[in-house]
């Protein structure tokens, strides 16, 4: 590994360091071995190698990331990461994957979870590929096109922060934004065999302005290939007092429930890789049992549809606000038919939403008082196909699959629990991960932390890479 100042890192070296995770790259700045701007320019390299094939990355700046590399300081000095579009972050326009923000100048605002990780040294690189205002579990906006999952160039990585997978999965950095108002850390990590850890309610400092339906909904984390990156990230953006000493390693009880909230099973790929997870626990000498779900599953989706529906009419007025009627012509079929079917939504609609929100946590409350974890699926379905719900397909047909297909996440975005997705399964002849999803009560993410901490070494998938990344014999060539 050629060690020095910037313009000596070779592409070799680019692709060694890119095989270390943020901790592991942290360490060899913090070693002498390497300057910060060494780990900017080699991550400039991996990006320059495999995004052309992958289309993670929508927005670069790499002039401003070297030169505040050479100033780094912090305990990640240096170590690159990327910012999901959506978030706003100086420097950069926030373009929110639609078309009607296409002209978007460069963002001033700056909050506090973005704050801290500057403090950390972390340099970000750019802004990830990202759906039309997050609305769609899947990452093909029609203003940069499809992202691609790296493990199958014709499946998605899932969304909305599906960019942000994929640049990390492949081994661009090893760290990236993602937000989750309805599975959209913990879809993306489960299709690209990831670590995706949704704080809990409140569980990371403030990454946006204030919104009643955001801050219901809505964790931020930074996506990674390893426990300790995510456990890091988790503690590093945490609020004052949040409880982020990682437990005694007790043996848990772990209730495993695997209908979907509309009582629909998963999938038989999908049921597999739970079973897998569900065993591997018990080899450990963990608790886990089959049972139902202890809250009213078709109430709760009819509650997530209803917000969404909500937010489709925020994005439309926003718009329309900025635009005009010329909004019409570059907004997304899906966003404007989206909000057309939200209109119906009436104010009794809102106190059936939050009864339920209500009626959901206190069930789970009292199932956490018998059961320390519960396990469930991601998604009902392996990572679809890159167009099954692509945004400009008919309205019915994306309501139909959307919903069926991001059937488990929603309930801990509502109830405001964390949850996260590890990849624990190795994935089936196609090579496609799925994730598995342990959900704790307020407050517990340490618990998942640990519990992660425990897998990862049971069952370690570090030597796991995708066909298209640093990893792979073969690395796309930059065209």
């Amino acid at each position: 590994m050629a060690a020095g100042s910037s313009g000596r890192i070779t592409r070799e070296d680019a692709f060694a360091i890119g095989q270390l995770d943020a901790t592991g790259q942290a360490a060899l700045v913090a070693n002498g071995e390497l300057a910060p701007v060494d780990l900017v320019e080699a991550a400039l390299i991996r990006i320059d190698a495999l995004d052309p094939a992958l289309n993670a990355l929508t927005f670069r700046d790499d002039d401003t990331a070297l030169r505040r590399a050479r100033a780094a300081k912090g305990a990640m000095a240096g170590v690159p990461w990327l910012v999901k579009d959506g978030l706003d972050y100086p420097g950069m326009p926030t373009r929110s994957g639609s078309r009607s923000r296409r002209d978007a100048a460069a963002g001033t605002a700056a909050f506090p979870y973005t704050k801290r990780l500057d403090e950390a040294g972390l340099i970000a690189l750019g802004k990830t590929n990202a759906p039309e205002f997050g609305l769609l579990p899947t990452t093909e906006p029609l203003l940069y096109g499809a992202a691609r999952n790296p493990w199958a160039l014709d499946r998605s990585p899932g969304g909305s922060s599906g960019g942000a997978a994929v640049a990390v999965a492949s081994g661009m950095v090893p760290l990236a934004h993602a937000a989750d108002g309805g599975g959209s850390i913990r879809i993306p990590a489960s299709n690209c065999g990831l670590i995706g850890l949704k704080p809990g309610r409140g569980g990371n400092v403030r990454a946006r302005g204030p919104h009643v339906i955001e801050d219901l909904l809505v964790g931020d984390t930074l996506l990674a290939r390893s426990v300790r990156d995510v456990a890091w990230a988790t503690a590093a953006t945490a609020p004052p007092g949040a409880p982020m000493a990682i437990p005694d390693r007790r043996r848990l009880r772990i209730a495993m429930i695997p209908e979907s909230l509309d009582r629909g099973p998963p999938s038989p790929e999908v049921r597999v890789a739970l079973e897998f997870a569900a065993g591997l626990c018990a080899s450990l000498g963990h608790d886990v049992e089959l049972v139902p779900s202890p809250v009213d599953g078709p109430a709760v989706a009819g509650a997530f549809r209803t917000v969404w529906g909500y937010l489709a009419q925020d994005s439309i007025r926003d718009a329309v606000a900025r635009l005009g009627t010329y909004a019409v012509e570059v907004l997304e079929p899906w966003t404007l038919d989206l909000a057309d079917w939200g209109s119906a939504i009436e104010p009794i609609d809102a106190d059936r939403l939050f009864g339920t929100i209500a009626t959901a946590e206190a069930a789970l409350g009292a199932f956490f008082t018998d059961y320390d974890a519960i396990l469930s699926p991601v998604l009902r379905l392996p990572a679809l196909r890159i167009g099954a719900l692509a945004p400009d397909r008919p309205f019915d047909e994306i309501m139909a699959l959307m919903f069926d297909y991001v059937s488990y996440t929603p309930l801990h975005n509502l109830t405001g629990l964390p949850a996260i997705s590890l990849p624990l399964f190795p994935g089936f002849a196609d090579g496609l991960p799925i994730g598995s999803m342990f959900a704790a009560a307020r407050g517990r993410e340490p618990l998942l932390l640990a519990l992660a901490y425990e897998l990862e070494a049971a069952a370690p998938w570090s030597g796991r890479w995708p066909a298209h990344s640093i990893g792979a014999m073969s690395v796309p060539s930059a065209a």
